[in-house]
């Protein structure tokens, strides 16, 4: 009988860790969460999250599941995602979660398309399911059975290569893409995050509270992985809840916390307390895309820094750049200087090396003999574009970085995300960020449109706080606020109000669907057209 706690695998890792902390706190899941849900706040420690993934491990034997196979299931941001990942990786199956807010046709293409053999989920994705499966004999719904005292199982299947998820990127362009993460992948990450030390050094007592769905890597591989390789807790929230959010850091007495790029600049808009301080429990924020004008102003109210970090799903810990010693360069967009064990270039349109402090785009592998090892495996049923990916032995990221006199990386935005307007370059992001310090913006997206003159214009997509305010003169008003922090070329040339922005599985804004949207919105002539405002001597 193998011995499955020395190997290298996201169920050996596990076994390691209840032998280490077994009465330790490992999944929670926060009282507001549940309630979402109907149920009441949970929370495993490493011995009973072990004795229910044996459980369920014993359950898809019986079912019929092996080595190889795929299984899609539907648990929103339950903790029942990390416990099925274990016992399914226990039996050497690949996870394949599925976000149920996405439309029937997003997820019949990911069940067929990963050719998984079950799928099941929370109750009330029951019925659903069952009807995206109707038609294919060879894809099985299951309602899970889980023995009180099931029969042992010959532990220990797969190996460090072998796959333990099949994560769908987002999809912003395109249909999504089934990236392919092994044991390795997970491992690295959680070793990755816990080599970081400086402002970022985690032990045993941490607890970690994520608002980001498990359908997604931060969640599942990274948050996950960082608490289960140092004997912490993992606390998983349903979902970012601004009003509440400061109440539910205190009562799940967070010293970590994750974060998406819009929170910091939400939760500066609440009214200020004496108790906005949590200097003496909050040891770091983790996440990417604060609103570089945002940064400080957070850091100095709330008492912790926002650690800004570089990653996508197909580098994981293996190319991941973080922020966590300074100087930290806050405000400015910076990710930090790449790790020892990562190599990289920034590159022309001709992957020639740009000048010093130059932006261009961000190359990445890993130093040694190994260049993908603890990367992606490549994307599944697509080897092509894994290839194109991978041209020249770099992995090509698609994000335009530029490099300071100190080695720090600072980001300036998705190469698609760029608009090219009378040869000048402007950064989605930026002017995104312009807009969102504005008190009568709510949220926003910003895309380029065809211009015959110009080539590109600023097109902007506002949510605005205050929904009876989406009129001529209120897009203008937002224009001419922008030109405060914004060279003239830069601001809005349209403006669509909306009542809300798409956003794909992982809550990031659908770039695709604004392209679209865009497209659609010039056609039918229903912008507000502000280009003749934007002249040399309009900033």
């Amino acid at each position: 009988m193998t011995d499955s706690s020395h190997q290298r695998t996201v169920y050996g890792e596990f076994q390691r860790a209840c032998t280490r902390w077994g009465d330790r706190p490992f999944l929670r899941s926060t009282s507001s969460a549940m309630a979402v849900y109907g149920d009441c706040a949970v929370e495993y420690t490493y011995a009973s999250a072990q004795r229910t993934v044996e459980r369920l491990r014993a359950s898809y034997h019986e079912l019929g599941v092996r080595p190889g196979d795929r299984v899609a299931l539907a648990f929103d941001s339950r903790l029942d995602v990390y416990l099925h990942l274990l016992a399914l990786n226990a039996q050497g199956a690949s996870l394949v979660p599925l976000n149920m807010g996405s439309t029937d046709s997003e997820l019949r293409h990911i069940i067929l398309h990963s050719k998984s053999r079950w799928t099941s989920g929370a109750p009330e994705h029951s019925e659903r399911l069952q009807k995206l499966v109707k038609t294919e004999p060879r894809i099985r719904y299951f309602e899970l059975r889980t023995p009180n005292a099931p029969d042992p199982i010959e532990p220990g299947y797969g190996d460090e290569n072998t796959e333990a998820a099949l994560l769908y990127t987002s999809g912003t362009t395109g249909s999504p893409k089934g990236c392919i993460l092994s044991n390795d992948y997970f491992v690295t990450m959680g070793e990755e995050y816990n080599r970081l030390g400086g402002l970022c050094s985690v032990g045993f007592e941490d607890r970690l509270l994520t608002p980001l769905p498990p359908n997604h890597m931060n969640a599942l591989a990274t948050s996950f992985m960082a608490m289960l390789l140092c004997g912490g807790c993992v606390i998983q929230a349903d979902r970012f809840h601004p009003r509440t959010w400061w109440q539910t850091v205190r009562e799940e007495r967070a010293t970590i916390i994750h974060y998406l790029g819009v929170m910091p600049a939400i939760l500066l808009k609440l009214p200020e307390s004496q108790d906005d301080d949590f200097s003496g429990q909050v040891r770091f924020g983790f996440g990417a895309g604060s609103d570089p004008k945002h940064q400080g102003l957070f850091e100095r109210r709330f008492g912790f820094p926002l650690i800004e970090a570089w990653a996508m799903t197909e580098t994981g810990g293996a190319g991941i750049v973080v922020a966590n010693h300074e100087p930290r360069h806050v405000g400015q967009r910076c990710i930090g200087r790449p790790p020892s064990h990562v190599a990289f270039r920034i590159v022309d349109k001709n992957e020639q090396d740009v000048a010093p402090n130059q932006p261009g785009e961000l190359l990445v592998r890993r130093r040694g003999e190994e260049p993908r090892k603890g990367f992606f495996s490549g994307y599944f049923r697509d080897a092509e574009a894994t290839r194109d990916g991978w041209r020249g032995g770099w992995w090509h990221t698609g994000d335009i970085v530029r490099q300071g006199p100190d080695g720090s990386l600072f980001f300036v935005d998705r190469r698609k995300n760029v608009i090219r307007r009378s040869g000048e370059n402007i950064s989605a992001v930026e002017v995104e960020a312009a807009l969102l310090q504005l008190e009568s913006v709510e949220n926003c997206a910003v895309t380029s449109a065809p211009d015959e003159i110009r080539g590109d214009e600023v097109f902007a997509f506002v949510v605005p706080v205050d929904e009876t305010r989406v009129s001529a003169h209120d897009a203008r008003d937002l224009f001419d606020q922008t030109l405060r922090t914004l060279t003239y070329y830069k601001a809005p040339g349209y403006i669509v109000f909306v009542e809300r922005l798409p956003l794909t599985s992982s809550q990031k804004i659908n770039r695709g669907e604004i392209k679209q949207m865009a497209n659609r919105a010039l056609l039918a002539d229903t912008p507000f057209d502000l280009r003749q405002f934007k002249t040399r001597g309009a900033s």
